[in-house]
C-alpha cells in the first residue's frame, strides 16, 4: 500500500486547493474575528450572500493577476509573501470602493484595518501551511519511462523546471542517448516489474517509438502491468499536460502528429467573439493611448532622439507580410550593419526604450494593426520574414503557426522570455503551437492575466 510519501497532487488539483483554501481561510478568520472582536463591517449574518460571494470572486481574480496560483510562486516564501500583500491589498481598495456588491464603508476606520489585517493573516497563514505540508519533497508523483532515451532526458530536465514533484525512478531505453552521462537510473526490462511492485510507482511514461514489433517482451510487460491497474501515458500527453507546450523537435515535419488543431479555429462563433473581442480591446487600449502620447512624446526628446513611431515588415495569416506599428525603442539606425535578434542588455535599446519594452507601451500602436485586421489581440508574436527563412530552413514546423493571425501578445509570450536565438524560436514554436492546438476562450483568458502579470511586475523584453 503506498503511504503517506507516495500523496501527490496534479497541477490542476493543486491550483484549485489554493484557490478553495484561499477563500476559505479568509471566510473563516473574517467569521472568528467577528464573533470576538468589535468588528461588524463584515458579518455573516443576516441577508448579505451577494457580499460573500464578491469577496471571493476579488480574491480568486486578483489572486490570479498577482500570480498566487503560479505553482512556482506558490512555492517560494518570499514571492508568495509578496503576491499576497498585493492581492489583499488591491481587493480590500475595490471590496471598499463598490459599495453597491459589497457594505457600506464603516465610519469608523479601526473595521477596515481589522478587514484588512484578516484577509492578510488568512492568506499569509495558508500558504505557509501550504509551503510547509503541501510543498514539500514528501509529496512526489514517481514515475518510470520506457522509451527513446533522448526524449526522455529531455523532458526530465523540463519537468525538473515545470514540477519538481515529478520524480523519475528511473527508465527503460529502447535506444541509446546521445550523452550517456544521466542523473536517471537505466533499468532493464526484467527490474521494470519489481520496481513497480517495490515502489509507488503513480504511472509508466511511453515514448510513441514503443510498439509491439519493436520489442514483444516489452510489449507483454507494458500489457501485464496495464491490466493490473498499472497506469500508463503516452509520452506527449504528458509532455504536453506539464510543460503547457508541445514535444517538437528541430527536424520534426510530422504536422500531422499533433493534429486535430483546436476546434475553435474553425469554430464561427468563437471567430466571431474573438473578432469583437479585437475590436473592443484595441479601442480601449487606443483610447488609453492618447493622453499618454504627450508624455512618451518628451521622453522621446529627451533621451530617445529620433521618429517616435516605426514600421517594420512582418509575416501574418496564411505567410502574407504586412507592416507593424511600434513605438521606437532603439537607437536610429540600430541595424545598419543588417537584421539581428534583440539581445538582453542590447547595447541599441535607449534607456528610455527599455522602459517602454518592460512595461509593454511600446506594443500599443499596434492595436492599429488589430483593427485593420492584420493581427489578433492574442495569437503567435509576427516575425520578420528574414528571420522566418531562417528559422524555418532549420525548423520546418515554423510555418504551422502563420494558421492563424498573429498577435499582441500571446502563449509564448507570457511563458517564455525574450527569445535571442534559434533554439529560443523551437522553444516558442513550441508553446505557439500548443496555443493553437488548444486555443480556447479559457486560454485567452489565461493569456490574458498573465499578460496583465507581466506588465504589472516589469517583465517585457
Amino acid at each position: 500500500m503506498p503511504g503517506f510519501t507516495s500523496i501527490h497532487f496534479e497541477i490542476s488539483e493543486r491550483k484549485i486547493l489554493l484557490r478553495v483554501f484561499d477563500v476559505f481561510f479568509v471566510f473563516l478568520f473574517l467569521f472568528l474575528i467577528g464573533e470576538f472582536w468589535d468588528f461588524n463591517y463584515f458579518t455573516f449574518r443576516g441577508n448579505n450572500c451577494y457580499w460573500t460571494i464578491v469577496l471571493g470572486v476579488y480574491i480568486a481574480i486578483f489572486g490570479t493577476v498577482f500570480e498566487m496560483y503560479n505553482l512556482q510562486v506558490s512555492s517560494n516564501r518570499f514571492l508568495i509573501t509578496r503576491s499576497v500583500l498585493l492581492t489583499t491589498s488591491v481587493t480590500t481598495l475595490l471590496y471598499l470602493l463598490t459599495p453597491f456588491f459589497t457594505p457600506e464603508l464603516p465610519g469608523n476606520r479601526l473595521q477596515i484595518l481589522l478587514f484588512y489585517g484578516s484577509i492578510l493573516l488568512a492568506l499569509l497563514l495558508w500558504r505557509n501551511l501550504y509551503l510547509i505540508f503541501l510543498a514539500s519533497h514528501r509529496f512526489v508523483k514517481q514515475v518510470i519511462f520506457v522509451g527513446d532515451a533522448t526524449k526522455i532526458m529531455d523532458l526530465a530536465n523540463d519537468l525538473k523546471t515545470v514540477n519538481p514533484h515529478y520524480h523519475i525512478k528511473g527508465f527503460v531505453a529502447t535506444t541509446t542517448a546521445n550523452s550517456t552521462t544521466s542523473v536517471i537510473p537505466e533499468i532493464t526490462l526484467e527490474d521494470l516489474t519489481a520496481m513497480v511492485r517495490k515502489h509507488p510507482i503513480a504511472e509508466i511514461v511511453v515514448t510513441h517509438d514503443v510498439k509491439a514489433q519493436n520489442s514483444k517482451a516489452l510489449y507483454d510487460v507494458l500489457l501485464e502491468l496495464l491490466e493490473n491497474g498499472v497506469v500508463i501515458r503516452d509520452y506527449t500527453e504528458l509532455y504536453e499536460a506539464e510543460t503547457y507546450r508541445l514535444p517538437l523537435y528541430d527536424k520534426d515535419e510530422e504536422v500531422y502528429r499533433f493534429f486535430p488543431f483546436s476546434r475553435s479555429n474553425q469554430n464561427k462563433l468563437y471567430a466571431i467573439y474573438s473578432r469583437l473581442l479585437d475590436i473592443v480591446l484595441s479601442v480601449l487600449g487606443l483610447l488609453f493611448f492618447i493622453p499618454i502620447v504627450p508624455i512618451v512624446f518628451l521622453l522621446n526628446l529627451i533621451g530617445n532622439k529620433g521618429p517616435l513611431l516605426y514600421k517594420q515588415l512582418r509575416v501574418g495569416k496564411n505567410g502574407k507580410t504586412f507592416g507593424i506599428v511600434k513605438l521606437r525603442t532603439m537607437v536610429p539606425n540600430a541595424e545598419q550593419n543588417g537584421a539581428v535578434y534583440a539581445q538582453t542588455n542590447d547595447v541599441r535599446i535607449t534607456p528610455i526604450g527599455k522602459f517602454l519594452r518592460r512595461s509593454r507601451i511600446d506594443e500599443i500602436p499596434q492595436f492599429i494593426n488589430v483593427l485593420k485586421g492584420e493581427m489578433a489581440v492574442i495569437g503567435p508574436r509576427p516575425e520578420r520574414p528574414v528571420f522566418v527563412e531562417q528559422i524555418a530552413e532549420r525548423i520546418p514546423l515554423y510555418q504551422t503557426r502563420h494558421v492563424i493571425k498573429p498577435g499582441l501578445t500571446g502563449w509564448a509570450q507570457v511563458n517564455y522570455p525574450y527569445g535571442q536565438s534559434l533554439d529560443d524560436s523551437l522553444m516558442k514554436l513550441r508553446y505557439d503551437l500548443y496555443y493553437i492546438k488548444h486555443r480556447s476562450l479559457y486560454l485567452d483568458l489565461s493569456i490574458t492575466v498573465k499578460t496583465i502579470s507581466t506588465i504589472l511586475f516589469f517583465r517585457g523584453q
